[in-house]
C-alpha cells in the first residue's frame, strides 16, 4: 500500500472548496426555509441560519450583493434564497453565499402579479387615455379601507387639514386576507350608485406582497377600471405598486398622499381667489375708466354742443328726400302712360273694326255664328249677311266662282 498523501488543513478545505465550486448545481441553488440567529452586521452584510425541520445551514449576504429589499429580515421569517454554495476555509465550514431573498411564497406571486399585469395592459386597463380628471374641487370624498387602519386616520387628517369643509364617507372592507378583494370591488361598485360622491381613495397602509395582494386581483382591477367616478390608488408605501395603481386614475405614492392629490389646501384656494378677485376688479376698472373716457369725447361731440344745427340739416336732407321720391314718381308715371298708350295703339291697329273702317265688309252665315271664310262655306241662293263699319246687310248669293288671277289684278288696282 502506497504512502498517502499528507495535506495540511488549509489545502484540504481549499481542495474541497474547489470541488464545490465546480458543481453548477451549486453555483445558482434555491433552498427554502426559516431563518434563525439573524444578525445584521454594522459593516451591512447579513448572517443568519437557513433551517428546516431537520438540518440548518450557514448563510452570509453581503451588502454588494444586496440591491433591495421590500420587507424587514427577522428570525422565524420562512424564505426563498438564491445564491452559491461554497467552503469557509477558515472556519472548515460550508455556507451559503446569498445573491437574493424573497418571503417563501413570493416568488408564486410575483409571477402571478407579472401575468396579470400583462393580460391587462394588452387588454388597455392601464391606457393613459382612459384615465379620468380628478375633480378641481370635490365636495364629497369616499375613502374605501380599513375602518381601524393607519391609513384612513392618515387620509382623513390630511383632508381635514387642507379643507375642512370637504364631506368623507368612510366605506370599511378589509384589505387583506380571504375575501379582501370581493368587498373591495363590491364597496367600488356601491360608492358608483351613490350621486353626492366626486372621487373615491382606495388603499392601504404598506405591508408583505401577501398583505397587499388584494390589490393585485383582477376583481379589484376591473372594478376600478369600470368606476364612473375617478379614483386615488394609495396603497403601501412610496415602494410598493400593485395592479390597483396601474389601473387608477391616479396613484398615490402613501395615504397620506392621496389626500393632498384629492384636495387642495384652503390658503392655496383663497390665494387664488383673491388673485381672480383683484384681476376681476382691475379689469372692471379699466373698462369703467375706458366708458368714461369715451362719455367724455361724446359729451364734446357738436351733436351736443349744438343740437339745433343737427336738426335743421336732417330737416333739409329730409326735404331733399321728399323732392327727389316726388320727381321718381312723376317720372314712374309718366313712363307708365306712354307704355300704356304704346299699347291701345298696337291693339286698335289689330281690331277689326279698323279693316272695315277702311271699307272692308265681313261675311257671315244667317244665323251669324262665324265668319265666312271660304267659298267652299258658301252655295247658290244662300242668304248671307255682310257685317259693314256701320251695319250689315242680308245678301243672297246668285254664283260661287273661285278666284282668277286677272280678278286678284283688278283688286289690286282698285
Amino acid at each position: 500500500m502506497s504512502n498517502p498523501v499528507i495535506l495540511t488543513v488549509h489545502q484540504l478545505n481549499d481542495y474541497v472548496r474547489v470541488l464545490l465550486a465546480r458543481d453548477p448545481l451549486l453555483q445558482r441553488v434555491c433552498v427554502k426555509g426559516e431563518i434563525s440567529n439573524f444578525k445584521h452586521h454594522s459593516s451591512g452584510h447579513m448572517y443568519f441560519s437557513l433551517k428546516d425541520e431537520q438540518d440548518r445551514i450557514q448563510c452570509v449576504w453581503f451588502k454588494q450583493r444586496r440591491s433591495g429589499i421590500s420587507f424587514p429580515v427577522k428570525d422565524g421569517m420562512r424564505v426563498v434564497v438564491t445564491g452559491t454554495v461554497s467552503l469557509y476555509t477558515r472556519d472548515g465550514q460550508y455556507q451559503l453565499y446569498v445573491d437574493n431573498m424573497e418571503r417563501d411564497g413570493q416568488g408564486n406571486l410575483h409571477l402571478a402579479f407579472e401575468e396579470l399585469k400583462k393580460k391587462l395592459r394588452e387588454e388597455g386597463l392601464f391606457d393613459d387615455d382612459l384615465k379620468k380628471p380628478l375633480p378641481v374641487l370635490p365636495k364629497k370624498i369616499a375613502i374605501i379601507t380599513s375602518h381601524t387602519g393607519a391609513a384612513v386616520r392618515d387620509i382623513i387628517r390630511v383632508i381635514t387639514q387642507r379643507n375642512p369643509y370637504v364631506e368623507l364617507l368612510i366605506i370599511p372592507v378589509t384589505v387583506q386576507g380571504q375575501g379582501a378583494a370581493m368587498q373591495i370591488a363590491k364597496a367600488i361598485e356601491y360608492a358608483n350608485t351613490r350621486n353626492d360622491l366626486d372621487l373615491i381613495i382606495t388603499g392601504r397602509g404598506g405591508g408583505s406582497i401577501e398583505e397587499l395582494w388584494a390589490y393585485n386581483e383582477e376583481i379589484t382591477a376591473r372594478a376600478i377600471f369600470n368606476s364612473n367616478l375617478p379614483i386615488i390608488s394609495a396603497v403601501g408605501h412610496e415602494t410598493d405598486f400593485t395592479i390597483a395603481d396601474f389601473v387608477a386614475d391616479l396613484r398615490a405614492s402613501t395615504p397620506s398622499n392621496a389626500g393632498e392629490l384629492a384636495v387642495s389646501e384652503t390658503s392655496t384656494l383663497m390665494s387664488i381667489i383673491k388673485s381672480i378677485q383683484k384681476s376681476l376688479s382691475n379689469a372692471m376698472d379699466f373698462n369703467i375708466s375706458r366708458k368714461h373716457h369715451s362719455l367724455e369725447l361724446l359729451k364734446k361731440h357738436y351733436v351736443f354742443q349744438t343740437p339745433r344745427l343737427v336738426v335743421d340739416q336732417h330737416s333739409q336732407y329730409l326735404d331733399q328726400l321728399i323732392q327727389r321720391m316726388s320727381h321718381a314718381v312723376e317720372s314712374h308715371y309718366n313712363r307708365a302712360r306712354e307704355q300704356m298708350s304704346q299699347l291701345v295703339s298696337s291693339l286698335q291697329a289689330l281690331s277689326p273694326l279698323e279693316v272695315l273702317a277702311r271699307g272692308y265688309a265681313i261675311p257671315f252665315r244667317e244665323d251669324m255664328a262665324k265668319p265666312v271664310r271660304s267659298i267652299k262655306q258658301l252655295s247658290p241662293k244662300q242668304q248671307i249677311r255682310l257685317l259693314f263699319q256701320d251695319g250689315q246687310a242680308v245678301c243672297t248669293v246668285n254664283e260661287v266662282a273661285s278666284t282668277s288671277n286677272s280678278t286678284e289684278d283688278n283688286i289690286r288696282r282698285k
